[in-house]
C-alpha cells in the first residue's frame, strides 16, 4: 500500500516540530518521493546524521511502505 506525502510531512514534523517541509510525490506511484526538509536541529550535524533524522520520523516505513525518497536536509540559513 502506497504512502500518503501528507502522512510523511506529518511524521516528520512530529518529530521536528519547528522543520519547513516541502514533499513531492515524483512518479504519482505513492512509492517515489523527494522530501526537503529544513530543521534548526540540523545545525551542527552532518548531512548523514541529517539523514538519519529523517528516517527515524519515519518510524521504521523506509525501505518497506515507502520504497524511495529522495532527499535534501538543511538548517535554516542565519
Amino acid at each position: 500500500m502506497p504512502m500518503d506525502q501528507n502522512e510523511i510531512e506529518r511524521l516528520i514534523k512530529d518529530a521536528l516540530p519547528d522543520a519547513e517541509v516541502l514533499v513531492e510525490d515524483l512518479a504519482g506511484d505513492g512509492d517515489h518521493y523527494a522530501a526537503r526538509v529544513v530543521s534548526s536541529a540540523f545545525k551542527g550535524k552532518t548531512r548523514v546524521q541529517q539523514h538519519q533524522m529523517v528516517y527515524q520520523a519515519l518510524q521504521g516505513r523506509m525501505g518497506g511502505v515507502l520504497h524511495a525518497l529522495a532527499l535534501q536536509p538543511s538548517a535554516p540559513a542565519d
